[in-house]
């Protein structure tokens, strides 16, 4: 579910230790993908993050809003990396939608909700609502996409791909480590070709074949969890990644953390 300004550097300098995932019956892993720790820059600790992305080389966020936390709001907008705080583009009523993932595709900006089966269509010059549609899966989580389909997560080990002007799906893809299906996939992002997601409930990204559904690896973000948590104990899950292609940058942050790291894929 569920203009860049350098803030400082994070005295964090390298993370990357496996908890992974338990063994198969082979006694083989997902394989484990290094990262270090580049930089940090603040982040709002109201936001609930449901996504991440970098368009046009600025910085986006989408949020969800959990009655049993007030301070929450259902919205999207863009980030300053300065101060943490979002420049709202849009807001969803919280009594009627939880706002997920968002994408930027055609001109258009795609918002999805979860359990509400509703996804919004904006102008992504103006930010003007163009129309709401129906979601093809009842829950929406993730969303990414391809350049020509919406690549959508609903909490389970399925990926779709989804022609934007039917809202049709037109590719399913199930997802399966070294264990078997791998469920709960959340936050979605494409760097170089393959599929990241965020794993629910973990401190895990898994990297996807788009091709077969295969997991070709892993990223344990567990040090930067407990770094989060340490510095607001009010951090929830981790559920944010984005990527930079012009400049190579990934970011991730958490729901209510109180920063996003920019770290350095090492594969």
């Amino acid at each position: 579910m569920r203009s860049f300004i350098l803030f400082g550097f994070a005295f964090i300098a390298t993370a990357c230790s496996s908890s992974g995932p338990s063994p198969a019956p082979t006694g083989r892993k997902d394989p484990l993908i290094p990262f270090t720790v580049v930089r940090s820059y603040p982040h709002d600790t109201t936001a609930y993050t449901e996504g991440l992305l970098v368009h046009d080389g600025v910085l986006y966020e989408s949020t969800g809003s959990p009655a049993n936390l007030p301070q929450t709001r259902s919205l999207f907008g863009a980030v300053d990396t300065a101060t943490g705080r979002i420049d709202v583009k849009a807001e969803l009523d919280r009594d009627k939608h939880f706002g997920e993932g968002i994408a930027f595709l055609g001109g258009k900006v795609y918002q999805v909700t979860y359990q509400s089966r509703a996804a919004f269509v904006y102008d992504a010059a103006t930010f003007k609502l163009l129309r709401e549609v129906k979601l093809p899966t009842p829950d929406g989580w993730g969303l990414t996409t391809d350049g020509v389909h919406l690549v959508l997560s609903n909490g389970t080990s399925k990926i779709y791909f989804i022609d934007p002007a039917t809202m049709k799906t037109v590719k399913t893809l199930i997802v399966r480590g070294r264990k078997g299906r791998t469920a709960n996939l959340n936050e979605l992002e494409l760097v170089k070709g393959d599929l990241y997601a965020v794993v629910w409930q973990t401190n895990h990204m898994v990297r996807i074949d788009t091709a077969t559904g295969a997991i070709t690896g892993r990223v344990d973000l567990t040090s930067l969890v407990r770094d989060a948590r340490k510095k607001y104990r009010g951090a929830k899950e981790l559920n944010g990644m984005a990527y930079d292609a012009a400049s190579g940058r990934v970011y991730i942050t958490g729901k209510m953390w109180p920063h996003i790291y920019e770290i350095r894929l090492e594969q």
